[in-house]
């Protein structure tokens, strides 16, 4: 049997004298049958196929080395692999370049392509950025899962203080993780709202109050709530700062920059009112508390951590900055030319309200706005036609990167989703696998996962990594796992 492998193929006839140039290859990927020629393969030959016009001379150990299976009778080599993709993949032997037909998975098409031995730098640009979108997804998908199992493992390792750390801000930051976080986070959620609102009706001269200077202040029973709210928001800052796994980057996240806006201002004037007495007059210390009393308006800002809504919101005009800018680039166009034109028209009037160029844009902004407050308008005939255009250019104007930015906009949020259930579905996977595995059964609860001993360092066989391979869906993570693993034609990406 050893010498099989080492003795060559009978080749019939006078095919075997062919040069490799004129050989015909036959293969037979997927159940396509496809006829291939050697001057055309020998184009690039470091490619699998290209390698297939010399393996019969190596004997079965080379030929299978390359092929899942081969007909000597027909000379066809028989391959298990993703024909739709092979379609693909033979281009470049004859346009020098590959493209990515629609609905196939990048990451599968790219497995594909290392499997046929054709280099990267061939695909085309267009489909390169499928690849690297992919990826991406793949990546958070990872973090994802990688998070909520650093969630679900204990450390023996860690003293008392870190899991008392880990516990405070796995409580404070991850509502979904109990009950009691989540009645914390709509508590938190609720304060936001009671502050806005008693800082709203603060200013309400009926519930205002006179101190003794005959001057109107705020309601002392406006303040204890609102001294109620900035302690709570102080406490919970506090905790989250403390228990931060990297303080640094927590200072410098932008909604914790707003949480500190939101606060610091009640604890300055605070200070400002009992201690700026005496380092300056009277009305400048109450000028400045007021200034800052302006700046609890930062606090709305809150919501947005509690609200996925308002994150995918923000997300989608970051990455509509293009279509922003655009607008704006037509706004300033059409205002400076409609408020030009509108002071040319509008100056045979003797009673007329365009004084300069730089007092038009006004009006050329409110009424492209299609806003209109009508303290500035036309008199003259030649002004009302050139508002009548300037305002149907606003619309205009205003309504095209409307498009984009929706589509912005719902493309994140559905990405957002289905991120969260692949990352769902390769937990439930685990969970299934992990019990199947280790305790001979066919399912199992989310809870089993607490019970999994941690991985031992250095230890063959199977581990956390091993078992999320083996447990793999179609969203198969790479990431978790150093170990390469190839998918087969019959895997695809959901």
């Amino acid at each position: 049997m050893d010498g099989a492998g080492e003795r060559s193929l009978p080749e019939p006839g006078s095919r075997g004298s062919r040069a490799g140039d004129d050989m015909e290859i036959v293969v037979n990927v997927g159940g396509v049958r496809r006829v291939l020629y050697g001057d055309l393969l020998s184009r690039y030959p470091e490619t699998r196929l290209a390698e297939l016009i010399d393996c019969l001379a190596g004997g079965y150990d080379t030929i299978f080395s390359l092929c899942d299976d081969y007909d000597p009778g027909k000379r066809e080599f028989y391959f298990d692999r993703d024909p739709d993709a092979f379609k693909c993949v033979i281009e470049v032997y004859y346009f020098g370049e590959v493209h990515m037909k629609k609905g196939i998975c990048p990451i599968c098409f790219k497995n594909e392509m290392d499997f046929w031995k054709v280099d990267l730098k061939f695909l085309d640009d267009c489909c390169k950025s499928h690849l690297s979108e992919k990826r991406e997804e793949l990546e958070e998908i990872a973090r994802r899962v990688q998070l909520i199992l650093d969630d679900l493992g204990v450390d023996t390792a860690e003293g008392r203080w870190q899991r008392c750390q880990k516990c405070v801000w796995k409580f404070l930051e991850k509502p979904e993780s109990s009950c009691p976080a989540r009645v914390v986070a709509v508590l938190s959620f609720l304060l936001i709202l009671v502050s806005s609102v008693v800082m709203c009706m603060g200013t309400i001269p009926e519930l205002q109050v006179l101190d003794a200077e005959g001057n109107r202040v705020e309601h002392p029973t406006l303040e204890n709530v609102e001294t109620a709210c900035i302690g709570w928001f102080t406490l919970e800052y506090l905790l989250r700062l403390l228990s931060s796994p990297n303080k640094l980057h927590f200072a410098l996240s932008f909604m914790n920059i707003v949480d500190v806006l939101a606060i610091l201002p009640f604890y300055v004037s605070l200070t400002l009112t009992h201690l700026g007495a005496r380092m300056m007059e009277l009305t400048n210390v109450q000028q400045a508390v007021q200034a800052l009393r302006i700046m609890r308006i930062a606090r709305i800002f809150k919501l947005a951590r509690h609200s996925s809504g308002l994150q995918t919101l923000t997300y989608a005009l970051k990455r509509s900055f293009k279509e922003l800018g655009l607008l704006l680039m037509y706004l300033a166009v059409g205002i400076f030319v409609f408020s030009a034109l509108g002071y040319t028209m509008e100056q045979s009037h003797p009673e007329t309200l365009f004084k300069s160029i730089p007092q038009s844009f006004w009006w050329a902004i409110i009424t492209m706005t299609t806003v209109g407050y009508g303290d500035i308008y036309p008199k003259t005939t030649l002004g009302k036609l050139n508002a009548a255009i300037s305002f149907l250019c606003g619309v205009i104007a205003i309504a095209l990167p409307i498009h984009p930015i929706i589509n912005n906009f719902v493309r994140y949020y559905n990405k957002q989703r289905v991120l969260e259930t692949a990352a769902k579905h390769e937990l439930e996977l685990m969970e299934l696998n992990s019990s199947s595995v280790g305790e001979g059964k066919t399912g199992g609860s989310r809870g089993d996962l607490d019970n999994l001993p941690p991985e031992p360092a250095g230890k063959e066989g199977l581990s956390w990594s091993s078992q999320l391979k083996i447990s793999r869906s179609d969203t198969f993570i790479p990431l978790l796992t150093e170990e390469k693993h190839h998918r087969t034609r019959l895997q695809s990406c959901k």
